[in-house]
């Protein structure tokens, strides 16, 4: 074109910055202004493509502070979204501030910050005022936004989710959202992960009545998939019966509920569907797949999966490693590290020190623990001391076990005591036993491993007395043992 004029400059910018085509896109915005005063649409499409981090979108805001856009709401909603691509930013809070008018974008572009950057109680504090002091209501995005930040902090409050979950369930209700499957969805998701009731969740999933949505049919399965994995594939069986088409993200969810289950007859089933489904070569679904047949009993077929897998990543030999030390494979575990192609992670030896723990390794043992950091530059953590006073605790090195939780740079944990406990019911130190004892009372003083624990040492050296007054003492103060169960699958 020989005469372009702005409209025609404005719509170019905006196709490059649907692009993300970003140097493109500045390179035409500069040009233009040669010509013309950018108008609202140029401006909120070269602010897409801005980082508040560099130098160009602090530019642009100059601009339309200087050319009076800041009072537009379009362009204003478009600087909230450049800052807060950088969530640490706080010129967003000025920006929102200093709006004269805000819409609904304006609003749910805040709460969706919040939700970045984990921060579920603003969150709702902010949906609060917004209901309360905006004429202008809310819809689906500010819903999901809203429920989506109560999942994503780091030290979630499951009681105070729950509540502020059953809240926004009941304004859906109320407003007729619940009728959205992208609402029920998130509904379904946040019941299960602040572990409500995950009959709550089939309930919400019913009201749908059979809705074809496979998002909302993959949250369900994961809702049962740890805490019923019997119902969690029959619910994929029932998927697979409406026709639509999987992801791998539904397999992989499938695999985790046969993980939980005693037999590895459901995994071959997914395993085929996988298979026919085109996905065999799906890293995820390979990892899937090694964790599932090794937690059903069925070692040769994890085996056999990770042999024949043409990618692996860091995930892969983990699960691997893991699966044979799930089976007291540990020679196997250590064969296998040897022969990695990629750089070993803290996961990796959690997976070779717990083997080392269940064959009795205790040199092995050692080693590894101290090649962590001294080869491979990484810090053990509160796992992997675990894992080490229980590989020396185990093999009667009681004293030795007490030095390194002495030794610790951080304060032990509830599974670093339980392992140094556990060693010392084996090996009848009553004396350290009680140390260890007394302080997984203090951290958790409703679980009843501790007293369990100091209950069997009593009985070990013959102080039935002692251990009486224990069980009496959990029972005053409401502990209960939950019952070890052993399944067989007959037929």
């Amino acid at each position: 074109m020989l005469h372009r004029n702005i409209v025609s400059w404005t719509c170019l910018i905006s196709a490059y910055a649907q692009y993300g085509n970003t140097d493109q896109c500045f390179r035409l915005f500069n040009k233009m202004l040669t010509h013309y005063t950018p108008n609202d649409f140029a401006y909120a499409s070269v602010l897409s493509v801005c980082d508040s981090s560099t130098l160009r979108g602090r530019q642009v805001h100059a601009l339309v502070m200087k050319t009076g856009f800041d009072t537009c709401v379009y362009v204003c909603n478009a600087l909230i979204a450049m800052y807060s691509r950088n969530s640490g930013s706080t010129e967003v809070w000025k920006v929102f501030n200093d709006m004269e008018f805000r819409n609904i974008v304006s609003w749910n572009t805040m709460i969706a910050l919040f939700q970045i950057c984990g921060q579920g109680d603003k969150a709702m504090r902010f949906f609060s005022l917004m209901h309360r002091d905006s004429c202008l209501g809310f819809d689906r995005a500010t819903l999901v936004s809203v429920l989506s930040s109560l999942l994503g902090q780091d030290e979630i409050d499951f009681s105070w989710g729950l509540r502020s979950c059953f809240q926004l369930h009941c304004v859906s209700v109320k407003t007729g959202l619940i009728l959205d499957v992208g609402i029920v969805t998130a509904l379904v998701k946040a019941y299960s992960i602040l572990q409500g009731e995950v009959s709550d969740c089939y309930k919400l999933f019913l009201e749908t009545n059979g809705c074809q949505d496979l998002m909302l049919w993959t949250e369900i399965i994961v809702a049962f998939s740890e805490r019923d994995p019997e119902k969690a594939i029959l619910l994929f069986g029932q998927l697979l019966r409406e026709g639509l088409r999987l992801d791998s993200y539904a397999f992989s969810i499938a695999l985790k509920a046969c993980a939980g289950l005693l037999t590895d007859r459901n995994a071959l089933m997914v395993h085929c569907k996988v298979i026919k489904s085109g996905f065999v070569d799906a890293l995820v679904l390979g990892n899937a797949l090694i964790h599932a047949y090794a937690r059903c009993g069925s070692i040769s077929r994890a085996s056999q999966v990770f042999e024949e897998m043409r990618y692996r990543d860091i995930v892969t030999w983990n699960s691997m490693l893991k699966a044979y030390a799930l089976h007291g494979k540990a020679n196997e575990a250590l064969g296998l590290y040897g022969k990695m192609d990629v750089k070993p992670d803290a996961a990796t030896f959690v997976a070779l020190l717990s083997a080392c723990s269940h064959a009795g390794m205790v040199q092995e043992g050692i080693q590894i623990f101290d090649a962590m950091f001294a080869k491979h530059g990484i810090v053990p953590q509160l796992e992997h001391y675990a894992c080490i006073v229980d590989i020396v605790g185990r093999a009667g090195h009681i004293f030795q076990a007490e030095k390194i939780i002495k030794e610790m740079p951080m304060q032990p944990d509830y599974v670093v005591w339980s392992a140094f406990l556990g060693a010392c019911r084996k090996h009848r130190e009553s004396g350290l036993a009680q140390i260890a004892a007394s302080q997984l009372k203090e951290l958790d003083p409703e679980n009843s491993l501790g007293y369990v624990l100091m209950s069997n040492v009593y009985c070990s050296n013959h102080s039935f007395n002692e251990a009486g007054h224990l069980r009496k003492q959990m029972r005053g103060l409401g502990v209960t043992k939950q019952p070890g169960l052993s399944w067989t699958d007959l037929g």
